[in-house]
């Protein structure tokens, strides 16, 4: 009977001791209202699958959708002024 060993070692293992550093929660809190604007689109997509959409569904769709493209380009624009080093 043969065994099966693993030939490399685990990937994951070294990985889950460490936090994230303080320029990837930045860019977290950077692109917090763009992902607050996804989460209401989807909850807002998501109250219409089982039934039809009536008009007030379709309406909290349509402005979770401009929500959401006014989120990126808020997002883009302040990307687009900052200076590496945090310099505006």
């Amino acid at each position: 009977m043969k065994t099966i060993v693993a030939l490399q070692p685990l990937v994951t293992a070294a990985s889950l001791d460490f936090e994230p550093s303080a320029a990837e929660l930045d860019a977290i809190d950077r692109e917090m209202p763009l992902i607050r604007a996804e989460v209401a689109l989807l909850d807002a997509q998501i109250m219409t699958i089982d039934r039809p959409a009536n008009e007030l569904d379709t309406r909290r769709v349509r402005r979770a959708r401009h929500r959401v493209l006014a989120a990126r380009r808020d997002l883009t624009n302040r990307a687009g002024t900052v200076q590496p080093g945090g310099a505006a």
